[in-house]
């Protein structure tokens, strides 16, 4: 990020932080030109790891009959949802809406039923499990350090994503940033993007780029 932008984000964040009576999320939003997401070549769906996090815990759900999986995810707080639970949830609409509320990943032997059970409902949203394929310290314990980039709804042209909170350091929200920033170029041209924007939760939104 260069000095200027780096000037106005701090000076926009120490003007709007502090004035709510909970943590304000820093969201950022990219808006494109010249690209038709209508077409499903041209959609975004990039995971990108914040090099300094969230700054806000992530909930971990994991779909498991493994015992291996099950005692080396309980150490991270991750809630377990047994194989025998998939059809349960499929007839449950509370029950479907509580898994947006976490970050979900499953035993691979579970994927083919969560597809055909849970499918329809998280499909659409972009929130289907990642399955849990190598390390799994690595997967579940970074969970809280990976925001996704998803071309969503109508297919407008512009996405956003959380990139930290008001309480974390200038630089290290910066820094969170431009790693947002450089995986949308890398993976649409520089050219493409119109304009960048942050905001805090209830704040207006500030013009970056």
């Amino acid at each position: 990020m260069e000095k200027e932008q780096l000037e106005k984000l701090g000076s926009f964040i120490e003007a709007n932080k502090g004035k709510r009576k909970f943590t304000q999320s820093v969201d950022l939003s990219v808006n494109f030109s010249g690209i038709d997401f209508t077409k499903p070549d041209n959609r975004l769906n990039l995971e990108v790891k914040l090099p300094n996090g969230r700054g806000k815990e992530s909930k971990v759900m994991v779909f498991s009959d493994d015992r291996n999986i099950n005692s080396k995810v309980e150490k991270y707080g991750a809630k377990i949802i047994p194989g025998s639970e998939i059809a349960t949830i499929s007839n449950d609409k509370a029950r479907q809406n509580e898994l947006l509320e976490y970050e979900l990943v499953a035993q691979p032997a579970l994927m083919p039923a969560i597809a055909k059970q849970l499918g329809q409902f998280l499909g659409p949203r972009n929130r289907m499990p990642k399955p849990l394929i190598g390390d799994i310290d690595r997967i579940v314990g970074g969970m809280g350090n990976s925001i996704y980039i998803r071309s969503k709804g109508k297919y407008l042209p512009t996405v956003h994503c959380l990139v930290g909170t008001e309480k974390m350091p200038l630089g290290e929200i910066a820094a969170n940033i431009d790693e947002v920033v450089n995986a949308v170029v890398k993976k649409v041209g520089k050219h493409n993007i119109r304009s960048v924007y942050v905001k805090l939760t209830m704040s207006e939104p500030l013009k970056l780029v």
